[in-house]
């Protein structure tokens, strides 16, 4: 009942802004018209012994001074605390109609707060090193300064630990294990993951960035395509286990698909920055983000045939057959490696070298032979049955293992 009571006052006053001519023109879908219409709620409330004149007069004497860079540090000096009144000014709730994330600790749930465990940020740690050393560049920011990397830290290594986590349960879902009985059919191990769960973990996330003012339509979507990429995953290879038909369809879109933890990461920065989101960035990003996809699982080509997780080069094999799937993955790559180049030249030369040399830097720190950018392209040798490639891997884990009495 407050909510609609709340709703209807902000009408009113979008009526009154309307017929005064307060309106904002160039308003998206009316959002800009929103946030006056609740600042002006906000300015009628009674504070102390403060009249509507003085509030005006301070208001205005105010941001006659303050810029981007005094609210920036407004919002991360409220973010510090942990008070209610100090999380309703973090998230906006005075000022703009969203989702409230609550933290009141009596009605507290592991479902409403975001949490993260030991081994996520574990695994998602050499990913933020990644990201950090190759786009920081991209926002004008000097790795080499600790301050630049520390200001952002707590919301990109929670973010991506995050995502980590969810990937792990996905992951789970996948996983093979050898059926009790002599024929030694592989088998599903049955971890519920739908597509409908894993959208619900990704509520609690969603809600911290709302809260956090990072949350846009362009980072939604991105966190969406997230949910996307698992479902296909599964469905991928789960049809590779029962040796179903996929298509090059689903498998393209998943590979694109596939890193879009870095490019929520990287939206996340426009927004901490307070900086406009660069679509020829971006777009050069996705390209390069897609050819380090590749040569990260022509890397790991065996460990995932033995954890059943997606790979282009499983996915290709099965859709081409050994003989055929190396050439058409290398015609993938050279029509990807053609968009890269045209990419970069669009680029500032400083800005394409530094990023050049960056993934020279990476491919030899990885010592990966199928380095983007840098080294040959090369691909490893084809595992024509990948239930027999599973149990011999078992049988030579079982042989090398000892017990110790």
């Amino acid at each position: 009942m407050e909510g609609l009571l709340q709703l209807e006052k902000v009408q009113r006053v979008l009526s009154l802004m309307g017929s005064r001519g307060l309106s904002d023109p160039t308003a998206d879908g009316g959002g800009g018209d929103r946030f006056l219409a609740h600042f002006l709620l906000f300015l009628v409330q009674p504070f102390d012994s403060l009249t509507v004149e003085k509030k005006i007069l301070l208001v205005s004497e105010l941001l006659r001074e303050v810029n981007s860079d005094t609210l920036e540090e407004v919002q991360h000096l409220a973010n510090l605390e942990g008070t209610k009144a100090d999380q309703d000014i973090s998230s906006g709730h005075l000022l703009r109609p969203t989702k409230k994330f609550k933290m009141n600790t009596d009605k507290l749930t592991i479902q409403d707060v975001p949490m993260i465990g030991f081994d996520a940020m574990t695994r998602a740690n050499s990913t933020l090193e990644d990201f950090c050393r190759s786009y920081f560049i991209f926002h004008g920011l000097d790795i080499d300064k600790p301050q630049a990397v520390f200001k952002f830290l707590p919301f990109l290594s929670f973010t991506e630990s995050y995502i980590y986590q969810l990937d792990a349960s996905n992951e789970d879902s996948l996983l093979l294990v050898p059926d009790k009985y002599p024929s030694a059919v592989l088998e599903r191990k049955k971890i519920a993951s739908t597509e409908a769960s894993l959208s619900d973990m990704l509520d609690p996330l969603d809600n911290l960035l709302q809260c956090q003012g990072l949350m846009t339509d362009q980072l939604r979507n991105e966190l969406k395509s997230g949910i996307q990429y698992w479902s296909l995953e599964r469905k991928l290879c789960q049809a590779l286990s029962r040796n179903d038909k996929i298509s090059i369809e689903d498998v393209m879109k998943a590979i694109h698909l596939k890193s879009f933890d870095y490019r929520v990461l990287n939206l996340m920065m426009y927004q901490l920055t307070g900086q406009q989101v660069n679509e020829l960035h971006m777009e050069f990003l996705s390209v390069s983000e897609f050819l380090v996809e590749i040569s990260d699982d022509l890397y790991d080509y065996e460990d995932d045939v033995i954890d059943n997780t997606f790979n282009i080069l499983r996915m290709f094999t099965a859709i081409y057959g050994p003989l055929d799937a190396p050439k058409m993955l290398a015609k993938c790559i050279g029509e990807a490696e053609e968009k890269y180049e045209s990419f970069s030249k669009k680029l500032d030369p400083s800005l394409s070298g530094s990023y050049w040399r960056r993934c020279e830097e990476a491919t030899r720190e990885g010592g990966k032979i199928s380095g983007h950018t840098y080294g040959t392209w090369n691909i490893p040798p084809l595992i024509r049955d990948e239930e027999s490639f599973r149990r011999d891997r078992m049988n030579k884990d079982d042989d090398s293992s000892v017990t110790i009495r």
